[in-house]
């Protein structure tokens, strides 16, 4: 790479660490990426200055030749993109040059367990011990109204109004929701509060799940039980994630009819990506939640 190129990339390295904020890793990442670009255009005896949409779709497409992922070329591109616009605010180019985008990264699906899997699941911590009713309850729980790890951990005891049936739930960005208690999973959760929870309760703690010492259930915790729960159920933990009791139910209610639009209300979903906050459920969604859930 000749001298002046290299001063280029590490002035560089300094705007997206001071001007974009960007992390360390990603200013590594993106400095990994443009010295391959320069490197292509050396090879092909292209001028990497300024990058040009021929040039790029090109370093692109043998990227891709070589088995590079689509995640790999998102960043390939998002790369050049900044070292564009880079250059462009330091008078290197005459203006940004239009530069290929590529489509966004794939989703991933999520991983989801049968419901005969989740019924293994739950059945495995029927062992008789405490801690076994208490796992069985925040599977129930969290099978049952669709919460994240994080939202069944951050769960107290004034979160549940049992007259009403339901359940406050705080989500991402602190949005609240409530989410309908339906039969096995009020049933449940009740004997939980009444018979099992005392007997973990050491601190007075307002938590509703509480560790064997009696502290708050962190997310860690929640995620070492099911694994553990896992194990003994026979299902291999790599189908395992904290969130795959969300991830299912959502999937068992759209199997059984329930229209997507509902279902992302329910779990405080405004779209796939982003918290809707909704503070109560009219009859009609309730009427809907109780007709479509499995464990209704």
């Amino acid at each position: 790479m000749p001298e002046e190129s290299h001063k280029l990339v590490r002035d560089f390295a300094g705007y997206l660490r001071l001007e974009r904020g960007y992390s360390e890793n990603t200013i590594e990442a993106y400095m990994t990426d443009i010295a391959k670009w320069i490197k292509f255009c050396s090879n092909q005896n292209l001028d990497p200055i300024p990058p040009r949409h021929e040039y790029m779709s090109r370093f692109l497409k043998a990227m891709a030749s070589e088995g590079k992922s689509k995640a790999s070329l998102q960043r390939y591109a998002a790369a050049i993109r900044s070292w564009n616009r880079y250059l462009t605010i330091e008078g290197w180019v005459d203006g940004e040059q239009w530069l290929p985008s590529l489509p966004s990264k794939e989703q991933k699906l999520p991983r989801i367990l049968s419901e005969g899997e989740i019924e293994r699941l739950i059945s495995s911590c029927r062992d008789g011990s405490v801690l076994g009713g208490r796992d069985e309850t925040l599977f129930e729980l969290a099978y049952g109204c669709g919460l994240r790890a994080s939202e069944v951990c951050s769960l107290a005891l004034e979160d549940i109004d049992w007259r009403a049936g339901t359940l406050r739930v705080i989500g991402k960005g602190d949005k609240e929701r409530v989410v309908p208690l339906l039969g096995s999973v009020k049933e449940k959760l009740r004997h939980y509060v009444d018979a099992i929870r005392p007997l973990l309760n050491r601190r007075e703690e307002r938590w509703l799940f509480l560790t064997r010492t009696g502290r708050k259930l962190h997310r860690e915790d929640l995620w070492r039980v099911i694994r553990r729960r896992g194990k003994t159920a026979g299902i291999p933990s790599v189908r395992l994630h904290p969130h795959v009791l969300r991830h299912s139910l959502a999937t068992h209610m759209l199997r059984r009819g329930l229209d997507l639009r509902t279902l992302q209300e329910l779990l405080g979903h405004a779209s796939i990506s982003t918290t809707e906050r909704y503070t109560h459920l009219d009859l009609e969604l309730r009427d809907i939640y109780d007709k479509c859930h499995p464990r209704a």
